[in-house]
């Protein structure tokens, strides 16, 4: 039959039997034997063909996308991916297609949020400097962060690191607010038991902040999961900085997300620094957007300091992740003009000149200024006016919470338990015993209640 089909001189038709054939492994001697004697070159040629296409579209299951090659090649690194931007450091539109068609209102209010943020964190650091708040930590130079909250439904769950105060301010976290949790006082509604800045509010879908770096990542991607499973029309905002992703937390992270389809978004603020540690020394490759890439994650490197390119391109994440289900990583390039924290000098591992070199270069604040300003939004007159009176609102705030009273000492004990067990009762009790014993020593007058129950 196998003669006869060849002499018919329909190689296609013999051709597809014969690869039928090749893949019974006790027919492949038969196929020798006739091959030689009964195959005309076209007929072989073709084979060889089909063959050849089968080899190469077959792929493993680790590597789906995969192509085979005879070119051994080691890949160390991709094109750099580009850097999206809408405004340039003059605050001039760069393609008119990018500008985001808002309102005056929406664009003042980022603004004054912007301008709001840098005196509050001035009067705070300078507290802390003044041995009135134990530490804190400024935005100056990531201002434009904002444009990410602005960018969010108002829904959508915040899990932020400690640099994000930005984003509550945008959402009405209150200026009471924010000297409460600073000063630990009664009113601070994590009753004193976190460090200042490290800020909650069940309110505004703000998940309280924790010191360790880079814990909010995993905890991020299983609360977008949860999401998903009640069908709610939200994602989950996971701010980090460029150190968080040298933790394991991160890799665990994005590798979850992406294969569990979660709708979040991984905002990357890269500034340059872990700390002490410049990017340069903390990782070789095209920063941090490049490792979504790997993972399978949609990515995006955006100009940090442009509020609309910030603003954009989480509007665009919200999409992919809210209605496709789709994890996004954003990587926003900027600099960290400030020390990490009160606790660190920054001029101990880079020059002053560096820093007031982008101080001058890049002032996220200066550029969407002259922004508003080149559409007649903005002018001095308001500029000053707003910058006396939010300095004036920011210190009435202040001298409020240093007045307060310190949470009660009883609140030690609260909230762990439904229903205390017995350690956390003898605790009390012991603790109870020691203040009588020596009241000297632990002036209870400072806190909201002078006994403990």
């Amino acid at each position: 039959d196998l003669v006869k089909i060849s002499s018919d001189n329909d190689n296609g038709f013999f051709c597809k039997n014969m690869v039928a054939l090749l893949r019974n492994a006790a027919l492949c001697s038969l196929w020798s034997k006739i091959a030689l004697s009964t195959i005309n070159r076209r007929a072989l040629t073709t084979t060889s063909r089909l063959l050849k296409d089968i080899h190469e579209k077959v792929s493993y299951p680790g590597a789906a996308e995969s192509h085979f090659t005879s070119e051994m090649k080691f890949i160390q690194s991709i094109a750099p991916i580009p850097t999206y931007r809408v405004m340039d450091r003059h605050g001039k539109i760069i393609d008119p297609t990018q500008e985001p068609q808002v309102s005056k209102e929406f664009a003042v209010k980022i603004y004054k949020d912007m301008i709001t943020l840098n005196i509050l964190d001035f009067i705070l650091y300078e507290a802390q400097r003044q041995g009135r708040i134990s530490f804190y930590m400024t935005n100056y130079g990531e201002e434009a962060y904002i444009g990410s909250a602005a960018g969010l439904d108002s829904q959508d769950v915040i899990f932020g690191q400690y640099r994000e105060s930005g984003v509550l301010l945008y959402r009405g976290f209150t200026l009471d607010s924010f000297m409460n949790q600073c000063y630990s006082n009664e009113k601070d509604t994590g009753k004193g038991r976190q460090m200042p800045i490290h800020y909650g509010s069940k309110e505004l879908h703000f998940q309280t902040i924790s010191s360790p770096v880079a814990t909010q990542l995993p905890q991020a991607s299983g609360a977008a999961y949860a999401l998903k499973r009640d069908g709610k029309k939200n994602c989950i905002m996971c701010y980090f900085g460029d150190g968080a992703a040298s933790e394991g937390d991160f890799h665990a992270a994005l590798n979850v997300a992406a294969t569990m389809k979660c709708p979040v978004i991984f905002f990357c603020r890269n500034n340059g620094f872990a700390i002490s540690t410049p990017a340069l020394e903390q990782y070789k490759g095209d920063g941090i957007a490049s490792r979504g890439i790997g993972y399978g994650i949609d990515t995006i490197r955006v100009d940090g300091n442009d509020v609309w390119a910030v603003y954009n391109a989480t509007k665009a994440a919200r999409q992919l992740a809210v209605g496709e289900h789709r994890p996004v990583l954003i990587e926003a390039m900027t600099y960290r003009v400030s020390h990490h924290s009160t606790s660190d000098d920054s001029f101990a591992y880079r020059s002053k000149k560096e820093v007031e070199y982008w101080k001058q270069l890049d002032n996220p604040i200066v550029r969407f200024r002259k922004w508003l300003e080149n559409k007649n939004w903005w002018n001095e007159h308001e500029e000053n006016s707003f910058r006396t009176s939010a300095r004036k609102d920011i210190l009435n705030a202040f001298s409020k919470a240093e007045k307060l009273s310190k949470p009660s000492v009883t609140d030690l004990f609260n909230d762990v338990y439904d229903c205390p067990p017995q350690n956390i009762i003898d605790q009390r009790k012991k603790l109870k015993t020691l203040i009588e014993k020596y009241p000297d020593n632990y002036p209870l007058k400072n806190y909201k209640n002078e006994a403990i129950t």
